[in-house]
């Protein structure tokens, strides 16, 4: 039977998962490590992707995808050469730089010209550093990519003169536009590259890749597969969810996120909600938190709890916490904007200061936060009638009661899986086919409680109290 292959180019590794095209079951998967840092150079990538690739069975795979890390800054010279190592979404030195192009064009006039306020993860403010501290290096910047559009280039059969067969043809550089959507000067409702934010923060017009539409072919490789036009990691996660129309998605990981399908995009002058578009075609606003599943594991670390011990303590104590409140800003904070912030547990007596307590009260706030965010995009975009609940966090039982009570929404928890991977195999399907695959992610509904957590009540009156002063 045929198949098709879908690829997961993160920031900590490469994972290639080939997927039998008419059932979607995967039929073999490999993963091979990125180095760690903030400044890669994205041969790294390639080395892995092909690592990966070596490692699984293609003997019927007929198209491939790739998603990929948002924003990472990829500039190439006119040979198709790497200029400097590329800069990665979570390297914050350009931040003085969001902060200078923000002040020149204004906060709502990005918005509404690129969807986003910039902040330091997007492209355009790297340029901007590069511009500023490497300026002989920033002459030389001839094309600009991002990590996906660079693999599917070099997937392609493009790349440095020497080490490719057709030689650089930076004009053969292509992306989608969830990925061009993050760079902090493209327009997802025109589908266009901004030419004056470009001036301002590079000082010229690079070549940039093309933006596909979302089932359109990018090409062919060596192999004589199909190459789909590939994605940002948040928006092939959405098709690999399978999400639709109406859908939110809360991810539980390290840090957090919550994105939607909409049909409206976003435009937030306050910096909120991030105005990306989608895989499919629409649009997929998102915000993200700095603190989620690590400052729960932090909790239940510091009560001595193995994570069945922390769903039972969730489970033994009341929404609400007794009355006790925790604003979980351990490593500063995002969503707010209050990067120096440090958390703040308030609201004890000697009644509610209580293991069970303690533990519910960090799901609590970091669930109490991402549903602000939550909120935000609804208020932004249109409201939502169902909760996709992922990542390592979104395994937990306390935590799921914890979101099924504080979110108004059914909730569903897709099985663990792969979901960058299996929506760029998704993607690979639909360019291949013309129809986009219907496969369908086990999941698990949970049970609503049927009662009202003053929670989420809690947790806003403390961060607009003056008990803020104190993070």
């Amino acid at each position: 039977m045929p198949s098709v292959i879908g690829v997961d180019s993160s920031t900590q590794s490469c994972k290639v998962l080939v997927v039998d095209l008419d059932s979607g079951v995967i039929v073999s998967e490999a993963t091979a490590p990125h180095p760690e840092g903030t400044e890669v150079h994205p041969e790294e990538w390639w080395t892995a992707l092909c690592d990966a690739l070596e490692r699984v069975d293609t003997s019927t795979v007929s198209a491939v995808s790739i998603g990929g890390q948002q924003h990472g800054l990829v500039a190439l010279d006119e040979q198709g050469e790497v200029v400097r190592p590329a800069l990665l979404w979570n390297d914050t030195r350009s931040a003085p730089q969001a902060e200078h192009i923000t002040a020149h064009f204004g906060a709502e006039s990005m918005a509404l010209r690129t969807g986003s306020v910039p902040v330091a993860s997007f492209t355009a403010t790297k340029l901007a550093w590069v511009k500023h501290h490497e300026p002989a290096l920033a002459a030389r910047i001839a094309g600009v990519a991002l990590p996906h559009d660079w693999l599917t280039w070099r997937l392609r059969g493009f790349g440095p003169r020497g080490r490719s067969r057709l030689g650089p043809q930076l004009d053969e550089l292509v992306t989608d536009r969830s990925d061009a959507s993050g760079t902090g000067y493209f327009s997802s409702i025109t589908n266009t590259y901004d030419a004056e934010i470009l001036d301002f923060v590079l000082g010229h017009q690079p070549v940039l890749p093309r933006v596909l539409s979302a089932a359109e072919v990018a090409g062919t490789n060596e192999r004589g597969w199909i190459v789909g036009p590939g994605g940002g990691d948040n928006a092939i996660a959405a098709l690999g969810l399978d999400a639709q129309s109406g859908d939110v998605v809360m991810s539980l990981g390290t840090s957090g996120t919550v994105f939607a399908v909409t049909s409206k995009p976003a435009h937030d002058p306050s910096g909120t909600v991030a105005g990306f578009a989608d895989a499919a075609g629409g649009f997929l606003p998102l915000i993200a938190t700095l603190n989620a599943s690590r400052a729960i594991d932090s909790v239940r670390q510091l009560l001595g709890m193995s994570w069945d011990d922390f769903s039972l303590a969730v489970n033994n104590s009341l929404p609400g916490s007794g009355g006790l409140t925790l604003l979980p800003f351990f490593d500063g904070e995002r969503m707010p904007n209050l990067p120096d912030a440090t958390g703040l547990l308030a609201g004890m007596t000697r009644r509610n200061l209580t293991p069970d307590n303690m533990a519910r009260a960090a799901a609590e706030g970091v669930i109490s936060n991402l549903s602000r965010g939550l909120e935000a995009i609804s208020e932004q975009t249109e409201p939502f009638t169902r909760l996709m609940l992922i990542g390592g966090g979104a395994q937990n039982a306390g935590v799921q009661r914890v979101v099924s009570e504080t979110v108004s929404l059914p909730v569903i928890v897709p099985h663990p899986g792969e979901y960058v991977a299996y929506g760029a195999a998704r993607q690979a399907a639909w360019v291949l086919t013309g129809t986009r695959p219907r496969w369908t992610p086990s999941a698990q509904t949970l049970d609503s409680p049927g009662t009202s957590s003053p929670a989420r009540d809690q947790f806003d009156a403390l961060l607009a109290s003056d008990a803020r002063r104190a993070l």
